[in-house]
């Protein structure tokens, strides 16, 4: 049986290789997981009456870009966190924003630019949707090392002019995973402007932008309206899976420009999935209510003043902007995650799972990224077993 090419060099995803890695070995420990970024905060108090008194919602079809309340509660956040003006025909409700990361990129995507294939830039460590996306698109993904050196974000413009010119489509994390670095306004700004010289689109990842350790994160709708930027080249995406601690709820948006949502709601109608109504009805009170954003910031905030205090001193540490995952120099990864495992029971990712090899280089080969989601007693004992094991 004949498979498709297109996605023969794909290695296994992030965690199969993990498992690979580490479960044929047994554990020094207790375990302690501190890789998937599940958040595991309570969830918010309202989800299940609303659930309960919307449960006949699960016997209709919901309303494939989302209804009209629901559109109409993400709009008002916009404006309250970000000052922007996005009316609801420039919205769609997401099953989850990985399936938007992925699906607007067919919806908005050309074949072909200026007679050649497509690129589809993106930073490198990345979220690996980015790739699966580009490539069934028919683009050549360009992996941008984001590094220390360069603060942890790609310098798209410092790639060759010949291939901005081929760019469709430019992905950028914000705050990132897994390094935690945050856009500035100049960033976003630049990252416009060069969008408009190139005329591609920026795909922004911002599902972490309620997590931050002392300034919420600009974001690139406040920065497009301000710049007067085309709308048509913003496309930015969120979630409340850690903004309100609901993984499970799979429920986010997109918001762009009028002409490229409707692209992307036109692919829905044929091959979406759209959000059932019960969750649509918690997702209207969830982007409505803020005080359980403040509540889950806040036992964040808790847990990266416990890493800065467990790790002060450890040469190229680093707390992140924002997010939850600390992105830790090691020798090599792999190595770390498997001494890790077998002398602690402590289980944390290595980078170079979630970057490429560019040449002989992979920005993500000494580090290990590791989620701060469990409960903070438990969090704190993972860290001070990994800081013992791995840099005493």
């Amino acid at each position: 049986m004949a498979f498709p090419e297109r996605f023969s060099n794909l290695p296994d995803y992030a965690f199969p290789r993990l498992r690979k890695l580490l479960d044929a070995h047994a554990p020094g420990g207790d375990v302690i997981h501190m890789t998937i970024g599940e958040p595991r905060h309570p969830m918010p108090d309202f989800v299940a009456p609303i659930l309960a008194a919307n449960i006949a919602g699960f016997a209709t079809y919901p309303p494939n870009d989302g209804t009209p309340e629901l559109l109409a509660a993400i709009s008002a956040w916009i404006k309250r966190r970000y000052n922007s003006n996005v009316a609801e025909n420039r919205l769609m409700a997401l099953n989850g924003s990985r399936e938007g990361l992925f699906n607007a990129a067919l919806a908005v995507a050309p074949e072909r630019k200026n007679g050649h294939t497509p690129v589809v830039l993106m930073p490198n460590p990345f979220y690996q949707v980015y790739t699966v996306a580009a490539v069934t698109t028919g683009a050549e993904p360009v992996y941008v090392a984001a590094t220390a050196q360069n603060g942890f974000l790609p310098d798209f413009a410092a790639l060759p002019a010949a291939t901005l010119d081929r760019v469709t489509i430019a992905y950028i994390c914000s705050p990132a995973n897994p390094q935690g670095s945050v856009a500035s306004r100049d960033y976003w700004a630049s990252l416009l402007a060069l969008a408009e010289k190139h005329d591609f689109v920026i795909f922004a990842d911002e599902c972490y932008g309620e997590i931050w350790h002392n300034a919420p994160p600009i974001g690139i709708l406040e920065v497009a309206e301000k710049t007067g930027a085309n709308p048509e080249r913003v496309f930015a995406f969120h979630s409340l899976s850690k903004r309100s601690s609901l993984p499970g709820l799979r429920s986010g948006f997109v918001a762009g420009g009028a002409q490229g949502i409707a692209q992307i709601r036109k692919l829905r109608a044929f091959a979406g999935a759209p959000l059932p109504l019960p969750l649509q009805r918690v997702s209207e009170a969830a982007w409505t209510d803020e005080d359980h954003v403040v509540t889950n910031r806040a036992l964040y905030q808790e847990k990266f003043a416990v890493a800065d205090q467990i790790f002060s001193g450890l040469q190229g540490f680093t707390l992140p902007e924002g997010g939850f995952f600390l992105w830790l120099p090691v020798e090599d990864g792999e190595e770390a995650a498997l001494k890790l495992w077998r002398e602690t029971g402590v289980r944390v990712l290595p980078g170079a799972y979630l970057s490429r090899d560019v040449g002989d280089q992979n920005p993500g080969k000494s580090y290990v990224r590791v989620a701060l989601v469990a409960p903070k007693e438990e969090m704190q004992r993972g860290l001070i077993q990994l800081r013992d094991c791995l840099y005493q």
